[in-house]
């Protein structure tokens, strides 16, 4: 069995890394797990644990499911939280809008219920998850210094292909390798 997602790759800018190290710095006092910078992605779909026979039918579906899809251009901006005010659990960079990936997230889901997994729950919401709240000593101002980034341009990204990840999880923090790529068009 192997734990499987998949994503596209995020390449941080210096601007990225300096709001992000900004960010850090002004919660160092918080418990909060960040996600290192070098293992940015925008989750498309999480897989779970997955038999390794059922990769190349989850290979097939990808290629499907990119074909038609030109490259397009994300931009990711704005600073905020899930979870409430009063019990914040994640601090993520947003993603703006785009048709692209929205008609992309619905070829991937329709493609792999064909393999047997279920659409989320939820909508597609994309994000970048940048940090995991643990707990927080002083909630006020942790809310006035997500407040301070919550209309912020990080960074533009073209994206040109969608990854087949492997998450390892490790007590230093996740590994991801990747098993196959797929260009999109």
């Amino acid at each position: 069995m192997v734990r499987l997602f998949l994503a596209i790759k995020i390449h941080p800018t210096a601007r990225y890394i300096s709001l992000f190290n900004q960010i850090t710095s002004s919660l160092r006092h918080e418990r909060i797990k960040w996600v290192e910078p070098g293992n940015m992605h925008l989750t498309l779909k999480f897989m779970g644990e997955t038999d390794e026979k059922q990769i190349p039918a989850i290979q097939q579906s990808l290629l499907k499911a990119v074909s038609g899809i030109k490259p397009f251009t994300l931009k990711i901006a704005d600073t905020g939280i899930f979870g409430s005010r009063y019990d914040p659990r994640v601090v993520w960079f947003g993603i703006e809008k785009q048709p692209e990936l929205g008609i992309l997230s619905e070829n991937i889901f329709r493609e792999l219920e064909k393999c047997g997994y279920e659409p989320d729950r939820q909508n597609f919401v994309p994000h970048l998850t940048i940090g995991r709240i643990k707990d927080l000593k002083d909630k006020p101002l942790f809310q006035k210094i997500i407040g301070q980034y919550n209309t912020v341009e990080i960074q533009e990204q073209n994206v040109s292909e969608i990854i087949l990840y492997e998450s390892i999880l490790r007590r230093d923090g996740p590994l991801y390798v990747e098993i196959s790529s797929f260009r999109l068009g």
